[in-house]
């Protein structure tokens, strides 16, 4: 993934929504969570605060920020 690419909704005029960032999230490994994260951040930074896609956005880049951080491995707490 490069940040030159295009992302499809921020070349249109069409409206953001929870499924675009969903699409863009769904499959992220730990390698890849930084560089959607900052692609999410350009999709909902026009958004109002209360919009869905807004709210999903916000809530999928702190989850990204986290699975960066993650190596794969369970935490010691959980492994069995």
């Amino acid at each position: 993934m490069s940040e030159a690419e295009h992302i499809g909704v921020l070349d249109s005029d069409q409206k953001v929504t929870p499924d675009d960032i969903r699409e863009l999230t769904g499959a992220v490994t730990p390698h890849f969570a930084q560089q959607v994260r900052v692609r999410v951040g350009r999709l909902i930074e026009g958004l109002d605060p209360e919009d869905p896609a807004r709210v999903f956005g916000e809530r999928e880049m702190a989850r990204l920020e986290d699975l960066a951080h993650h190596s794969g491995q369970p935490a010691a707490d959980q492994a069995h």
